[in-house]
């Protein structure tokens, strides 16, 4: 087939993908902006495409979810091309790579362990298997490998999880509520913005801990308050706006108590 027609080839899958792009990036005939990208300028889209898909899926949009899936596999091809460019590696030997590691820490699917195990032994084998992963690499911390650019409470939690699984953890939910409450005292006792900075970082820290022992995600937990907030305050605008009102027109106490009307319609 010639490659021009496999640019329009409808059902051309990863191969015509991998095509376009090889041709968006040609140093004498590519695309000017897509050749001077780099794995660095990159890294936000990639990051930006991840929250897309998220995004879609919590809104159910299966054909939105659809395309933000291509824009992040685009990432994906995007970084593997100039991986390929500078020589580190290439599409076919990232996929290899991650399927030689899901069948290693697989055992008891593609190797001779057996699958009657619980979730919870599963995560246990897994944490193993990573553990000796991280040793080959000269990662033999138990916090080492946990990426600096994750959202900071998922980075958090992740951070308190691997630290638990070698028992540097509070047993009780009670201890950590009684931390929450010394960190409050600390934060009020701040008195310069350094302080304050670093004593409002140890409460934040802590609250994911606590999001972690109360089994709940901390970034969705505040995601989803997010959202109310956004909600509530849109009732309030509504409302303003039935009686030829801006909220900048309004007052606190107005504003306050139409807030209060919202809340109690979720009720």
């Amino acid at each position: 087939m010639d490659n021009n027609d496999l640019v329009h080839l409808k059902n051309g899958g990863i191969e015509r993908l991998l095509y376009i792009m090889r041709r968006l990036r040609d140093p004498k005939s590519g695309c000017p902006w897509d050749i001077e990208q780099t794995f660095e300028t990159i890294a936000p889209y990639t990051i930006e495409e991840a929250y897309e898909v998220a995004d879609a899926i919590e809104r159910g949009d299966m054909n939105d979810l659809k395309g933000e899936l291509g824009d992040l596999l685009l990432q994906t091809v995007y970084h593997t091309s100039i991986g390929e460019e500078e020589g580190h590696f290439t599409f076919n030997s990232v996929a290899d790579g991650i399927s030689d590691k899901m069948v290693a820490r697989h055992p008891h699917i593609f190797g001779n362990e057996s699958r009657e195990k619980s979730s919870e032994q599963q995560i246990l084998d897994w944490e193993t298997i990573k553990a000796a992963e991280r040793a080959t690499i000269a990662q033999t911390g138990a916090l080492d490998g946990v990426a600096r650019g994750l959202p900071a409470f998922t980075r958090a939690v992740k951070l308190q999880n691997r630290a638990a699984r070698v028992g540097f953890d509070w047993p009780k939910v009670e201890q950590v509520l009684d931390k929450v409450a010394e960190e409050i005292t600390e934060l009020k006792d701040a008195t310069t913005q350094k302080n304050r900075h670093e004593e409002f970082g140890d409460l934040m820290f802590v609250m994911a801990n606590l999001a972690r022992h109360l089994r709940i995600d901390p970034e969705q937990a505040l995601h989803d308050s997010s959202n109310k907030f956004i909600n509530r305050f849109r009732y309030v605008e509504l409302k303003l706006k039935s009686s030829g009102k801006t909220p900048i027109q309004s007052n606190l106490q107005e504003m306050d108590a139409l807030w209060d009307e919202a809340k109690q319609k979720e009720k």
